[in-house]
C-alpha cells in the first residue's frame, strides 16, 4: 500500500482542528485533515456553538421578546412560531460557515481526506470512506480534534423519538407545548430560556442546589430569578427517578414530584469522541468519559502526538480549543509564535439574559482570603440601557482592596459576552480602576457602565476604614 507521509495529521475539522492545521500550514508544514461527516465544522458549526447561538437569536426575533415592555405594551410577532420558523436562520448560519472552513483549508492547501480515522500504529493513521476502500497515511505529528458528543443516560428513554440531546434537538418537526429539560448546565439553562421565550411551557431538573455553579453567585441567582419571571418551572437539588412514557411523558422526581412534558431535552453533559480511534494502537488510553490527558503543551503521553478541544475535557469551549491547536502546532514544530493560550478565559452563556464572566469570583476571593471591594452599575441607570428596556441587567467588578488591581468582571444583561472583553483586557494586562476612570466612552453605551461600577467600588472602598482598606 502507497502511504502518503505528512508533517502533520489533523484529526477532527472543529474550531481547533481547523485552527491547528492552518497555523502548521502558515509555517509551511504539509498538512492533511481527516473529517468523518459529510459537514466540516464539528460541533461548534453543525450542533453546538453556531447553531444554538443562532436559535437564541431567532427566538428573540420571532417572540418579540426584547420589545415585550419597551413601549409599555405587549409585543408579539408571530401568534405561533413553527420549527421551520425557528430553523430557518440557524440552516443558513450553519451552511455559511461550513463554506468559511472548506475554503480557509483549501487557502492553506491543507489535504482534505474525508472517512473515520483509526490509529495503526502511533505515525500511521488507516481512513475509511464510507463507500471505499481504506487508506493510509502517515504523519510526523498528530492532531486529535475530534470533539465530543451528547452522554445519554439510561434513565431516559431515547428509542423513543419524542426525546432529544443537544444534536437532535435540531432535527425536531414541532415545536411541542411544554418540555423537560434533564440538566441545569449551559445548554440545558440555554435551551430553557429559547424554549420559554417561544412561549413552550418549560420544566427544568437540574440535580446540584444552584444553576450554573461555576459563575458568580449572584449573577447565577439573578439569572435564576429571570428564569422563573420567564416562566421556567425550575426543580433544582432534584433529579429524574423514572419516566412513565404515554401520550405525554410523566417524570417521577426523586423529591416526590410529577412533571408531564410532550418532550424531553438531555442536557446532561458530553463524551469525547474517542471511541472509533483505535487509540491502544498509539499507546494512548482514554478516560471513562472518552476524554484524553495531556500536559500543558498538549501533548499526549506519546509525545508527538497532542489533543485539543473538548476531547480533552474543560473548559471546552470553541474560543479555547482554537488557542489550545495553535499553542500545540508551535510546540510540536518549534514555531517560536504563541507559546501558551491566555491564563484568563472569558466565559459566555447565552441564556435570556446572557452572562458572561472573566476571571475571579467572590466565592473564591473569600476562600482564599483575598481582600477585595466589589463595585456595580446597573443597566437601568445607563441611557442605553433604559434606550434598549433592559432593567435587569448589571456589571460587577472585583478588585484587589489594597491597589484596586481587577481581579474578576460579571455581567448579565444584554451583550454581556461582548462587554466582557473591556473587563478581560484589563485582567490580561494586570490594569485596574484608573483604567477606567481616565477612559472615555461613547455616549449613550452600555460600556460606559464600567466607569460607573468603577466609581462604585472606589466609593466602597472609602467607606472602609483604614485597617479593612
Amino acid at each position: 500500500m502507497n502511504v502518503k507521509s505528512y508533517d502533520l495529521v489533523v484529526i477532527g475539522s472543529g474550531p481547533a482542528g481547523e485552527k491547528g492545521a492552518a497555523q502548521a500550514a502558515y509555517f509551511g508544514k504539509s498538512v492533511a485533515l481527516i473529517e468523518k461527516d459529510l459537514a466540516l465544522g464539528g460541533a461548534a458549526a453543525n450542533t453546538g456553538t453556531l447553531p444554538s447561538k443562532t436559535l437564541r437569536e431567532s427566538a428573540l426575533y420571532l417572540s418579540g421578546f426584547r420589545q415585550r415592555g419597551l413601549y409599555g405594551i405587549e409585543f408579539r410577532m408571530k401568534e405561533r412560531v413553527s420549527a421551520r420558523d425557528f430553523l430557518y436562520r440557524e440552516r443558513l448560519v450553519v451552511q455559511s460557515e461550513r463554506s468559511r472552513i472548506a475554503d480557509n483549508l483549501k487557502k492553506h492547501r491543507v489535504d482534505l481526506y474525508r472517512g473515520r480515522a483509526s490509529f495503526v500504529d502511533p505515525h500511521t493513521i488507516a481512513i475509511q470512506p464510507d463507500r471505499a476502500d481504506a487508506v493510509q497515511i502517515r504523519g510526523s505529528v498528530i492532531l486529535i480534534a475530534t470533539g465530543s458528543h451528547p452522554y445519554r443516560p439510561n434513565n431516559l428513554p431515547f428509542h423513543d423519538a419524542r426525546v432529544y440531546d443537544s444534536d437532535t434537538i435540531l432535527n425536531i418537526h414541532d415545536l411541542p407545548p411544554t418540555i423537560l429539560v434533564a440538566g441545569g448546565g449551559v445548554i440545558g439553562c440555554e435551551y430553557a430560556c429559547m424554549f420559554s421565550a417561544l412561549g413552550i411551557k418549560v420544566s427544568l431538573v437540574e440535580g446540584r442546589e444552584r444553576l450554573l455553579a461555576f459563575m458568580d453567585a449572584e449573577i447565577t441567582q439573578t439569572l435564576t430569578t429571570a428564569m422563573r419571571e420567564m416562566g421556567v418551572d425550575l426543580h433544582l437539588a432534584d433529579t429524574i427517578e423514572q419516566i412513565d412514557l404515554a401520550e405525554t411523558f410523566r417524570a417521577r422526581l426523586k423529591s416526590g414530584k410529577t412533571l408531564t412534558a410532550d418532550a424531553i431535552l438531555a442536557a446532561t453533559g458530553r463524551v469525547g469522541n474517542t471511541e472509533s480511534l483505535a487509540l491502544t494502537n498509539a499507546g494512548i488510553k482514554a478516560t471513562a468519559r472518552g476524554n484524553i490527558e495531556v500536559n500543558d503543551r498538549y501533548q499526549t503521553p506519546v509525545p508527538h502526538i497532542y489533543a485539543v478541544g473538548d476531547v480533552i475535557g474543560f473548559p471546552a469551549l470553541a474560543s479555547t480549543s482554537m488557542e489550545q491547536a495553535r499553542v500545540a502546532m508551535v510546540h510540536a514544530f518549534d514555531l517560536r509564535y504563541k507559546t501558551q493560550v491566555a491564563p484568563i478565559l472569558p466565559y459566555g452563556i447565552y441564556t435570556i439574559p446572557e452572562c458572561s464572566m472573566a476571571g475571579a469570583a467572590e466565592e473564591e476571593l473569600t476562600k482564599k482570603g483575598i481582600p477585595f471591594v466589589a463595585g456595580r452599575a446597573r443597566y437601568s441607570a445607563n441611557a442605553r440601557g433604559q434606550i434598549i428596556g433592559d432593567d435587569l441587567g448589571f456589571l460587577k467588578l472585583l478588585f484587589h482592596a489594597d491597589d484596586m488591581r481587577l481581579l474578576g468582571v460579571h455581567i448579565i444583561g444584554e451583550q454581556a459576552s461582548e462587554l466582557v472583553h473591556i473587563g478581560l483586557m484589563a485582567l490580561n494586562t494586570g490594569s485596574g480602576a484608573d483604567l477606567f476612570i481616565q477612559t472615555c466612552f461613547n455616549y449613550p453605551t452600555l460600556s460606559e457602565i464600567y466607569k460607573y461600577a468603577t466609581y462604585d467600588a472606589l466609593g466602597q472602598r472609602a467607606k472602609r476604614s483604614p485597617a479593612a482598606a
